[in-house]
């Protein structure tokens, strides 16, 4: 649980670092965005120290998805949004409502319930088949992003918002399935195909919703696939249980974490300079535009 709120810490701040980097670059080259942005924002110390934080989370993250059940990493990760909410109140001077300050004690009080009632990571492998239903699963969040254009734009948003999260989540259940890092034995898993193309999937449907809809719904979209999806996956197959006897203080506490968690929905993303900033450890486009989630504040 340690390394998964670290993890949160992780991603939280190097979101806002990021931010604060591309609007540097940004202001300093007067030429908007650009194929050359991200070599501008690499010259930000900042920008340097955010990938690095973003290295750090991932593999902190690893480590919680096999150490600790899966409704718990979710929780966890989700709350990177109050992490970069604290961080841009201090750094880039944002204003958070009492509302916003509520949920991210909402937040806190939540992990802190799932942190007492959590026990360890389920030991099951699951069930063959779900290997190939994650690569599935991956598949279909695919053809959600060819589809999406078909609705409008509010349907479309959350649509995509809700398909990235579904990608992410398979990147979370598949960490936690592969049980061999032997070569042979690795490339024949089906889970580390399913890892790879969820992922690559999830960060370019919540990259189409980010540029054309509504932070707050394409976010919100996200944090409810991404963690609903992976901790029933890990209940129902993988033998992920709380604590005998507080089943209720992890139910309430994972509610009171992702409730929280939607109401700092719009810090998924900002818009107050003319580039986007990087979300939390993405790989960047031809523009520079990270490629993932939880950036830093936009007022909707």
């Amino acid at each position: 649980m340690v390394c998964a709120l670290a993890s949160a810490c992780c991603f939280g701040t190097a979101s806002v670092l990021q931010a604060i980097a591309a609007r540097a670059v940004e202001a300093g080259s007067g030429s908007g965005v650009d194929p050359v942005l991200l070599f501008r924002a690499l010259r930000q110390w900042r920008y340097v120290a955010g990938l690095a934080l973003d290295g750090l989370g991932f593999l902190l993250q690893v480590i919680a998805l096999r150490s600790i059940p899966l409704y718990a990493v979710g929780a966890a990760l989700a709350a990177s949004l109050a992490v970069t909410a604290v961080v841009a109140a201090g750094l880039l001077g944002t204003r958070l409502t009492v509302v916003e300050w509520a949920a991210v004690a909402t937040v806190c009080g939540g992990l802190a319930m799932i942190a007492l009632a959590s026990g360890p990571a389920g030991n099951r492998v699951g069930p063959a088949a779900l290997r190939w239903s994650l690569l599935g699963a991956a598949l279909a969040v695919l053809l959600v992003g060819v589809f999406a254009g078909r609705f409008p734009q509010g349907p479309r948003t959350l649509l995509l918002g809700l398909g990235a999260g579904a990608g992410f989540g398979v990147v979370e259940v598949a960490v936690r399935m592969i049980d061999s890092l032997a070569v042979p034995r690795l490339f024949a898993d089906p889970a580390l195909y399913a890892l790879l193309l969820g992922g690559a999937a999830g960060f370019l449907l919540l990259t189409s919703a980010l540029r054309g809809g509504s932070v707050t719904v394409a976010t919100a979209g996200m944090i409810v696939a991404e963690t609903a999806g992976p901790a029933l996956t890990g209940v129902i197959w993988l033998g992920d249980r709380p604590r005998e006897g507080l089943q209720w203080l992890a139910v309430t506490g994972f509610a009171a974490a992702v409730t929280g968690a939607l109401a700092l929905a719009r810090f998924g993303d900002t818009g107050d300079g003319p580039a986007a900033p990087p979300p939390k450890g993405a790989p960047a486009d031809a523009c520079g535009t990270a490629v993932r989630r939880r950036q830093p504040p936009q007022r909707q």
